[in-house]
């Protein structure tokens, strides 16, 4: 029986990730540990990755991949938090013909309803509270922003981003517009076709996208109990590292040297 795995979840709009998670919590044996793998608004849908036993440990490995995004924007309107849940004010200004829809590294200011934590707290419940918040730039990557269509005041993209790229900041840098709906449909290789919360997804097929260095029994003894190991010269990142066995942990290559270190243990 699999024990270390994750799963393709469809979270449906109105329940936060945090649900999500409780949810797969109840139906485990009291003390699993549960988390998810990069959380997604209330008013969002779409593939959530839940992670449970080991693979919680490996959280930050899959939150790093990119995303995909079919959003809807609403124009001739602004929201207070870029979604539906915002106080709505509506400005009557709707754009006509083609918008600039940026690619490429960029700079973005995370919104301040976001669950960025600010000393310990979410940014979303300081702002709720009235508390100013100031949140600092962050270097992000759109891959691809793509209108998909149109009709009125609504328009919907396609959008491939970087990890913590913010959709909703997106939509509302086109001007008078907010994210009226939102559904992320891949996570990396992982796609919302797949999802099914019956049918974990091993740990060892989950991290095939990182590569794979398969050990003698003296090194996956010596990685077991965190020892370095020499690896092939090509190899550089973070590694996974196996017997016949299966995974034993994640490692991390020098940079000035082909010598693995094991960073994360996964037996």
């Amino acid at each position: 029986m699999i024990k270390d795995y994750v799963l393709l979840y469809d979270k449906p709009a109105g329940v936060t990730s945090h649900d999500v998670v409780a949810r797969v919590r109840q139906t485990l044996a009291r003390g699993t540990k549960v988390g998810h793998a990069g959380t997604l608004d209330p008013f969002a849908t779409g593939l959530l990755l839940v992670l449970v036993g080991r693979a919680t440990r490996v959280q930050r490995f899959l939150m790093a991949l990119p995303k995909t995004y079919e959003a809807t924007a609403r124009f001739g309107a602004v929201s207070s938090t870029g979604d539906p849940d915002g106080e709505i004010v509506v400005t009557g200004i709707v754009p006509h013909g083609d918008l600039d829809l940026p690619t490429g590294r960029l700079r973005q200011t995370p919104p301040v309803y976001s669950a960025i934590k600010v000393g310990g707290r979410r940014s979303y419940a300081l702002a709720r509270a009235g508390i100013a918040v100031e949140l600092p730039e962050r270097e992000i990557e759109v891959y691809r922003f793509h209108e998909r269509c149109r009709a009125a005041d609504r328009r919907g993209y396609l959008i491939e981003c970087s990890s913590g790229t913010y959709v909703r900041s997106l939509i509302a840098d086109l001007g008078d517009a907010y994210c009226e709906a939102l559904r992320r449909t891949r996570i990396g290789a992982f796609d919302i076709a797949d999802a099914d919360p019956e049918r974990p997804v091993g740990l060892q097929a989950a991290l095939d996208f990182l590569p794979e260095l398969r050990l003698d029994p003296d090194q996956a003894r010596r990685a077991g109990h965190g020892g370095a190991i020499a690896g092939p010269i090509e190899l550089s990142g973070v590694v996974r590292l196996t017997d016949a066995e299966g995974l034993i942990a994640l490692a991390q290559c020098g940079e000035s040297d082909a010598v693995l270190k094991p960073i994360v243990g996964l037996r």
